[in-house]
């Protein structure tokens, strides 16, 4: 959906993992990767902080999207039926109401509009997803129930993802410079890394740790910070950044999305 709200141009190509999205851009077989990246209920998305260090794609734009969940049966079946509830993990975790309430058994799928494909290609009344509107009519599905995520404010950020490293420009309304890096072992690394970051009066907007190759000892972070690195400011912060840390990595940068604000 969101690619067909942002890209109506082009043909959507469904990918069954996130690992499979990637290879199918390196591979050629398509122009552009979007993936969800951050959620404001279940928080970021697990895995694609494997795969973005990794890929040769570079972050190219951000996109919010406001999430609706509807509970998708088989066509006549009611949902006092209903006994199990296919999805994607994190569609399960912002809809935990309804399924505590009605008792369901939550059953992880590979992403939202698969779980509704499950539900029709097995035939089974028993079984329910929670899926996007849109597919119930993709796939021929009653609407059990609507609206059914826990808050009304459930909103998605997707990142576009391109093998082409194009930069937003400088002076054409907010940018977002992503990045990730890994510290130095020495005391206060962190702590001294990031403080060019404040003293050139850089916004960082997030910073997230994680291990790498399963090793508590070696950590790795996901910046991203307001402006873009041509700026005096952030070019400074950038220049002390990597004094202090190792394989600093740019990812992206993007315009920022309005919905920041």
């Amino acid at each position: 959906m969101v690619c067909q709200r942002h890209y109506p141009e082009l043909e959507s190509v469904p990918c069954a993992s996130f690992e499979d999205v990637f290879a199918t851009v390196e591979a050629g077989e398509a122009s552009l990767a979007m993936i969800p990246i951050d959620n404001s209920l279940a928080g970021r998305v697990a895995d694609i902080h494997h795969f973005l260090p990794e890929s040769n794609l570079h972050i190219i734009a951000e996109h919010y999207l406001r999430i609706r969940f509807h509970l998708l049966g088989l066509p006549g079946a009611h949902l006092d039926e209903i006994r199990t509830v296919h999805s994607h993990v994190h569609a399960l975790g912002q809809c935990r109401n309804i399924i505590r309430e009605h008792g369901f058994t939550p059953v992880v799928s590979g992403d939202t509009a698969g779980a509704a494909r499950e539900v029709i290609e097995a035939g089974d009344p028993t079984m329910a997803a929670i899926s996007p509107p849109l597919a119930a009519s993709i796939y021929g599905l009653d609407v059990l129930a609507t609206d059914i995520e826990d808050a009304d404010h459930n909103t998605t950020r997707f990142v576009v993802l391109s093998p082409d490293f194009i930069q937003a420009p400088a002076d054409n309304g907010p940018v977002v410079t992503s990045f990730i890096f890994n510290v130095r072992n020495l005391p206060a690394a962190l702590y001294k890394a990031l403080g060019g970051f404040a003293t050139n009066g850089v916004n960082m907007t997030k910073l997230e740790s994680y291990m790498v190759d399963g090793k508590f000892t070696a950590t790795q972070f996901l910046a991203e910070v307001d402006g873009h690195p041509d700026q005096p400011g952030l070019k400074r912060a950038l220049e002390e950044l990597a004094f202090f840390t190792t394989d600093v990595k740019l990812l992206g940068v993007y315009p920022a999305d309005p919905a920041r604000f």
